[in-house]
């Protein structure tokens, strides 16, 4: 479905379905330079079982319109105002490693609408090697590699994408390609210049569950610790033989977790 937002065409993923008045609503947020795509499993799944499911693409990503927004806190204002144009009130939010900083601060700054609060791949402060923000500053093709091969864990590379004939790494490098350019650039400046989300977290009054892949070279495990404590409710799962693009790579298992999360 298509949403107005400050004037501009927003693309949201419901699985064909329309929103229902009374139903629970979950939202996904993806990560840098991806799109709704890579919540296809999961969304479809709590459309067809009695919540509404929109799985966003951000401003200049993916089918919506509008301007790259540098800050995650305005990737969080932008992400009310669409729920507010598309009249909805209170949500849970699950957002994947950018989208989970977007999610956690939407959460903080508006804890009475979010009823739960699914961290994917999250780590906090979230920083941004050098070389990485230098490639992606030259649009240069290096960016995307890096991102895909740190993105994935080791089995990943070697097959067992739960759909037979599909190829995981093959996949991700298509979707990082498909973003124009100085997306990656301005999503991963973002993420490195976020340095408020401890504090934020502690500010979030509803359940959280962080899920982490226990081969995540992105943000492994270990960073997640500090969020453990930050916020005040929160429960952590980690995938095993998971890395950082765990929505294909344990798509099972993370859409297990979210129905017994939700």
């Amino acid at each position: 479905m298509q949403i107005q937002v400050n004037g501009d065409a927003t693309y949201a993923y419901t699985a064909g379905r329309e929103l229902m008045p009374g139903q629970p609503t979950v939202v996904f947020v993806h990560g840098a330079a991806m799109d709704h795509t890579v919540w296809i499993l999961q969304s479809r799944y709590f459309a067809y079982h009695g919540y509404n499911a929109l799985a966003l693409d951000l401003p200049g990503h993916g089918r919506s319109d509008g301007p790259l927004l540098t800050r995650i806190e305005a990737l969080a204002d932008w992400l009310w105002r669409l729920l507010d144009a598309a009249g909805i009130g209170s949500v849970s939010l699950v957002g994947h490693s950018m989208g989970s900083l977007i999610a956690t601060e939407a959460a903080a700054g508006a804890s009475g609408r979010v009823t739960h609060l699914a961290l994917l791949g999250a780590a906090m402060p979230m920083a941004v090697s050098d070389a990485l923000l230098s490639a992606a500053r030259a649009n240069d093709h290096l960016a995307l590699d890096m991102v895909n091969i740190w993105g994935h864990g080791a089995r990943a590379h070697f097959g067992g994408h739960p759909v037979p004939g599909m190829w995981m790494a093959g996949g991700g490098i298509r979707l990082l390609e498909r973003a124009a350019p100085d997306v990656l650039y301005t999503d991963l400046k973002a993420c490195n210049d976020y340095q408020s989300g401890l504090e934020r977290a502690g500010l979030v009054t509803c359940p959280v569950m962080l899920v982490l892949g226990r081969d995540d070279m992105m943000t492994p495990p270990r960073a997640a610790a500090p969020l453990v404590e930050a916020f005040p409710d929160c429960r952590r799962v980690v995938l095993n033989r998971c890395g950082h693009s765990m929505m294909v790579e344990r798509s099972d298992a993370v859409l297990e977790a979210l129905v017994d999360f939700l």
